[in-house]
């Protein structure tokens, strides 16, 4: 292009610099940036570390029906001028342009500030400020400023001893900080400034005068198996610090955000390249510390998305990928544990529920028949708790031992450290029963202490029929006979169970009729003990469960829509496989029964059962 061209297209182009044409108007603006009045406080806890101090106080009181805040260090104090005195113009007239960046690299070293305007934080917090620091020859000097107000002063303070670093005030705090607690700081900072604290050894006290309370900063600890190996890429602006745990999941586990020690962002979820898993799986907690970032000047609580926050973010990638296959293998884990545990607590539940439901409608596998009850309560054994189908399929073969060992247990556990308590509650069992006419039947009374314990000593019985007909064969011991009188009724038990001047008592249902089920429906065969369960991934498709009958095992179909909304939550996800439990069993221990009442039997178990689930 020709060089007279060049020139015209050029010739009505202005050019220029940008300036501020109000500084009080810009200053009031970056004061008021900072929203936080907590991160306020750290920030001058921050410049007391800056200035290399041991000892931080913080103080919360009130004179003259108004609050304050002082924080008190022992550190290097206002910076000097050459005259000796604390260079309070300096700091008053030098706004965005710290004093800290003209420090020599080996003292810049762990020194946060860079902005220049920590200072002005103050308008967020209170209405008036005051500096106080020393001279080299001893003598103190004070610098006030005010909120809204363009001046400062300084003058000459009279103080009866001289001392090091330097004394902030800010009174009176504003209205709306009355709430501003010793504890909410001393919480706050923990996190905010969590390795800033430990790494410069300082102590942090908070001194509440108003509450009456003296805390110690204590570095937040995070809770979890601290994870090894997490090699983030090198980046080409530094290193960065990776402290994570695994835990258990939690809508409180969190991943700070930190730049050279101080939190930038309470989660990195908030940035939304990290809204992803891992990171909002819950199962991690600890910081991320990239002191290469670069921060928002106003309120210190963002990250511009620069080269270097780029750099940071390809680095991470590599931690995503080792932090899913820990969280995959954590989540299987899991998974495996909690199953244990469902199935203890629903066995445990339906156990309870067929102490009170009639035995003759609800005599299944061995829970009434062949044990040897050589205590009250011991009225049961479990089915299987694991997972096995070597375990499945012996279950008829390794009751009678189970039990015998759990015996043996029991006896060696009260022997040393399980012993019952005073008499709390008594249970008959069975609670509710259909007995034919003429016919006879045993009922015992359970007798537990307040932690569920079972009572045998220096008990008093006494059985009485409340309501209806029939009589009763031993009176004064745990157990007594039924017999059903001539006629069908509704006969109502009572049992009374004295302990020194404790008395209980509960009631038991008889129906005395004509006609029972006919015993041969069941199948003898089945009773195994109650069945354990497995899952088996089938989403899309419409069953939540079957009944093994072979293996005697529920497969509950875990890719179900049910199953992954109840898994969200662990009580709503045992409630879901307990009625599971309770379909499969009424299911296939009710042959030939119509629909309707395959429903009541289902709602009759159910209810039962989940009253008991813990």
């Amino acid at each position: 292009m020709p060089k007279s061209v060049r020139k015209r297209k050029i010739k009505g182009v202005r050019t220029g610099k940008l300036r501020i044409a109000d500084h009080w108007n810009a200053i009031s603006i970056i004061a008021k940036s900072q929203a936080n009045p907590l991160k306020a406080v750290a920030e001058f806890v921050e410049n007391s570390i800056d200035a290399r101090a041991k000892q931080i106080v913080i103080i919360r009181g009130k004179k003259k029906g108004e609050f304050y805040l002082k924080v008190s260090d022992d550190g290097d104090g206002i910076p000097k001028n050459t005259q000796g005195l604390p260079d309070f113009r300096r700091v008053a007239t030098h706004i965005c342009d710290s004093i800290k960046r003209q420090f020599k690299p080996e003292r810049e070293e762990g020194i946060q500030g860079e902005f220049g305007i920590g200072l002005l934080s103050f308008w967020t917090v209170g209405h008036n400020l005051s500096m106080t620091s020393c001279s080299v020859d001893g003598k103190t000097y004070e610098m006030t400023m005010a909120k809204d107000s363009p001046n400062f002063t300084v003058t000459k303070k009279r103080v009866l001893l001289p001392f090091k670093g330097t004394d902030l005030m800010i009174y009176p705090l504003l209205p709306g900080l009355r709430s501003l607690t010793g504890e909410k700081i001393q919480r706050y900072l923990a996190s905010e400034l969590r390795d800033r604290i430990k790494s410069a050894e300082v102590t942090v006290k908070v001194v509440d005068r108003t509450g009456r309370k003296e805390l110690i900063v204590v570095p937040r600890q995070f809770t979890g198996r601290l994870l090894h190996n997490l090699n983030p890429a090198e980046t080409e602006y530094g290193d960065i610090y990776l402290e994570l745990y695994l835990g258990d999941p939690g809508g409180s586990n969190q991943i700070g955000l930190y730049r050279r020690g101080t939190r930038v962002l309470p989660s990195i979820t908030e940035l939304e390249q990290f809204q992803k898993d891992p990171w909002t799986a819950g199962y991690l907690q600890g910081i991320v510390d990239a002191p290469f970032l670069n921060l928002t000047p106003g309120t210190r609580q963002g990250v511009l998305r620069d080269g270097k926050f780029n750099a940071f973010y390809r680095a991470m990638e590599p931690v995503e990928n080792h932090l899913l296959q820990i969280i995959e293998d954590q989540r299987k884990a899991e998974e495996e544990r909690s199953s244990r545990q469902i199935l203890r607590r629903v066995q445990r539940a339906l156990k309870e529920a067929f102490l009170r439901l009639p035995q003759e409608e609800y005599d299944w596998f061995d829970i009434h028949v062949g044990k040897s009850q050589k205590k009250p309560g011991n009225l049961f054994t479990s089915g299987p708790i694991s997972g096995s189908p070597r375990e499945k399929n012996n279950l008829g073969n390794n009751d009678s031992k189970d039990e015998k060992e759990l015996d043996s247990d029991d006896v060696t556990q009260k022997q040393f450290f399980e012993y019952a308590g005073p008499l709390f509650s008594v249970l008959i069992s069975p609670k509710s029963s259909v007995v034919s006419v003429d016919k006879r039947k045993k009922y015992r009374v359970v007798c537990r202490d307040r932690s569920r314990r079972l009572v045998f000593e220096d008990l008093e019985y006494q059985w009485e029929i409340v309501e209806g007909g029939g009589q009763i064969q031993g009176n004064n011991t745990d157990s007594v006979t039924f017999i059903a009188p001539s006629e069908p009724c509704l006969t109502s038990l009572r049992a009374i169970v004295r302990q020194g001047d404790t008395e209980c008592r509960d009631e038991a249902l008889i129906t005395v009729t004509d006609s029972l089920l006919d015993p041969s429906s069941k199948d003898a065969g089945l009773r195994k003990g109650l069945p354990g369960y497995t899952y088996r991934r089938a989403p899309g498709e419409m069953w939540r469960s079957r009944y093994d009958v072979d293996k005697n095992v529920i497969i509950i179909n875990n890719g179900h829509r049910d199953f992954v909304y109840a898994g969200k939550q662990k009580r709503r996800k045992l409630r879901y496989i307990c009625r599971l439990f309770c379909k499969e069993l009424v299911r296939h221990n009710f042959p030939g029964l119509q629909v309707d009442e395959l429903l009541e039997r289902m709602i009759e178990l159910t209810l039962y059962t989940e009253e008991h689930l813990k």
